[in-house]
């Protein structure tokens, strides 16, 4: 094959502003047509005992797809069903309590057709979002979302550009309108993506990453500084925690160090106790990792003590514990 000779800068930018402005005006075209309809299927989908169950085929099917994974991330249970392979098999899936939404802009794919057959003999209730509101899909839905656009951004007026992106925000409209009546906050988003930064953030407690038992540098308020200097180089937290009766009344830090060698001099003789800093600020082991990061931050901490609801020493936390942790 021979290649094509390049376009012109200029033209290449100007088939973009042409895409852009065709696609832009289809989107402002369906927002004036947002109307009882709509309302009337976000309230059925905020009803549904069951699933949202998006199906589509070819481009209509890509987006359904993309649809279904954002009501699910949303807090509204769904899937997407292939309604190629839901005629040989897949159309199992689909429940009576569940809601069909169908996507396909001719309204007349076959398998769409079949499948929808089949649901309303269920008694699931069928969404149609479609850009022939005569279609044979739209007329046999419960509810049908009208979808249509002029006209493709393609030049041939043939490929599925603009159409698609109508249904895709028309789908994204119902997704965002579903999380803000159930109220779905940012901790609910992070339970959907646990894997995510997000997720990690909000997540992950402090008992996840805090540092107990014998990794803690523990020492007494009469410890000499030289054999708590060894216990802090052991642990490697910069700090040691200074208990008595199991509960931490100080911690000695690098800086309390520096701070009594400029006060003191030689400080092999004095104990813990003589430059620790007292009433050490806690956090309770059930908070939020980020928690302990925000108060941290606010106060120049590099460490911080886990303490339990009677003021005894659960663990301890440092920082390079919430970066470890991506927290932070």
């Amino acid at each position: 094959m021979h290649p094509h000779p390049q376009p012109s800068p200029e033209a290449v930018r100007a088939s973009a502003d042409r895409t852009f402005g065709i696609e832009i005006q289809a989107l402002q075209a369906l927002q004036r047509r947002i109307d009882a309809r709509f309302v009337q299927a976000v309230g059925m989908i905020l009803d549904c005992p069951g699933r949202v169950v998006v199906t589509g085929i070819g481009k209509s099917g890509h987006v359904a797809r993309k649809i279904a994974a954002t009501l699910a991330s949303t807090g509204t249970p769904a899937f997407f069903m292939h309604a190629a392979e839901a005629i040989h098999g897949d159309l199992g899936m689909l429940t009576g309590q569940d809601i069909l939404l169908a996507i396909s802009y001719s309204g007349s794919a076959h398998e769409l057709i079949t499948i929808i057959s089949v649901a309303k003999r269920m008694g699931t209730r069928i969404i149609a979002l479609t850009g022939h509101a005569g279609s044979e899909l739209a007329r046999n839905a419960d509810l049908a979302l009208d979808a249509a656009v002029d006209q493709e951004a393609c030049p041939l007026n043939l490929a599925p550009t603009a159409s698609t992106t109508a249904a895709l925000v028309l789908g994204d409209a119902i997704a965002v309108a579903c999380l803000e009546a159930r109220g779905f906050n940012r901790e609910d988003f992070a339970r959907s993506h646990p894997g995510g930064a997000l997720g990690r953030r909000l997540l992950t407690s402090v008992a996840d990453i805090m540092r107990s038992g014998a990794a803690l540098p523990r020492v007494a308020p009469g410890t000499l500084i030289p054999d708590a200097l060894t216990e802090m180089s052991a642990k490697g937290m910069g700090m040691a925690i200074v208990l008595e009766d199991k509960r931490p009344v100080g911690l000695f830090t690098d800086g309390d160090l520096r701070r009594m060698i400029a006060q003191h001099g030689d400080i092999r003789t004095l104990p813990v106790s003589a430059g620790m800093s007292r009433h050490p600020r806690s956090i309770p082991a059930d908070a939020p990792a980020i928690e302990a990061a925000s108060i941290m931050d606010a106060h120049k901490l590099n460490q911080m003590l886990v303490l339990d609801g009677d003021g005894l020493l659960l663990g301890a936390l440092h920082m390079h514990d919430l970066l470890a942790a991506k927290v932070i």
